[in-house]
């Protein structure tokens, strides 16, 4: 789950147009971003042209993407946050700017617009260095850099939000889950002559398969067998995102958190749990967790800071930076509004 850049602006208010089941039809695409229609149909109790319709209404209305992402963890690689300190002219063209980059996952502005936070997903150590040495530090706009690897996810990535909501029951899950998560910790890899398929699917998670077969070149059922093999590998996933202020969360923070470190596992696992966080990893630096938080004002966000979050043993300090505005999301810049 993802949001749009609008979360931290100008109020947006939950949206009539959207019910419970819109709710369960995002619920399923997290659960299996690839079931047909069909058998998202028949776990909801609702027509296939319902599931239809309602889906082009989400895309349209609520910008609902459903993409694949590689999962960088499985895959071997490491992922790094990078806090930029910029000038205050400068900090949306150096945002605009990561965004266009291939190696971002997602890029927010922060701290009253002065703040430039990103998740870069390298696939060789002379990306990062290209990144960091080759391009930020040559900007005049940047204060002060500070970089962060990712040690530990404790939830997130291919773990979506809403579900935690839990809109459908146990059993509906069950019937939608076409993939377990893998058990292995072992890196797995991406064939190169399977770089177009994933390319593909990076477009368009739901893409078709004889739409794959198009662009690929391969047969129907070479295409159905990759995706399979990428899917249960968990080399690839199927997430989705969308903006959860058209359902009522209307604010999404960034915090930095300080932990004792003998609790931090404890901390980090409690904060997974949590129904407000969307996002907690342990990272390196000054502070050793990074969370991200959607809540549906700041009366709920400061009740979480001082409650849920500020009432686990080992947490000592909290640093919290409301998300201004959005410049990407997952695999693709977000259009300027």
């Amino acid at each position: 789950m993802r949001a749009d850049s609008t979360w931290g602006g100008s109020s947006p208010v939950e949206s009539d147009a959207f019910d419970e089941l819109d709710r369960k039809l995002l619920h399923a695409l997290e659960v299996d971003g690839r079931a047909p229609f069909s058998r998202i149909a028949a776990v909801l109790g609702v027509s296939d042209q319902t599931v239809a319709r309602r889906y082009r209404r989400l895309r349209a209305e609520a910008g609902l993407r459903v993409i694949g992402v590689r999962d960088t963890r499985r895959l071997g690689r490491d992922e790094w946050m990078l806090r930029l300190r910029c000038a205050p002219d400068g900090a949306e063209a150096v945002a605009a700017a990561l965004a266009r980059r291939p190696d971002t996952a997602w890029v927010h502005l922060t701290s009253a617009g002065t703040e430039v936070v990103c998740l870069t997903l390298p696939r060789t150590a002379g990306d990062y260095d290209d990144l960091l040495f080759g391009k930020l530090l040559r900007s005049r706009k940047l204060i002060e850099v500070t970089a962060h690897q990712l040690l530990h996810r404790f939830y997130g990535g291919r773990t979506g939000w809403i579900g935690k909501h839990r809109p459908l029951a146990a059993d509906q899950v069950a019937a939608l889950r076409a993939f377990v998560p893998p058990e292995t910790t072992g890196p797995v890899r991406i064939a190169p002559d399977d770089e177009p398929l994933v390319a593909a699917l990076k477009a368009d998670g739901r893409a078709s398969y004889p739409e794959l077969q198009r662009i690929t070149g391969r047969s129907e059922s070479a295409v159905k067998r990759r995706i399979a093999a990428l899917l249960g590998s968990g080399a690839l996933y199927i997430d989705v995102e969308y903006d959860t202020a058209r359902f009522g969360f209307t604010t999404a923070t960034m915090l930095w958190i300080t932990v004792a470190p003998g609790a931090l596992d404890a901390v980090g696992r409690a904060m997974a749990e949590h129904p407000e966080t969307a996002h907690v990893s342990a990272i390196t630096g000054t502070a050793n967790l990074m969370a991200s938080v959607l809540t549906r004002d700041t009366a709920e966000l400061y009740a979480y800071l001082s409650g849920g979050l500020g009432t686990l043993d080992g947490v000592r300090h909290v640093e919290s930076a409301p998300y201004l505005r959005r410049f990407k999301e997952l695999t693709y810049p977000r259009p300027l509004r």
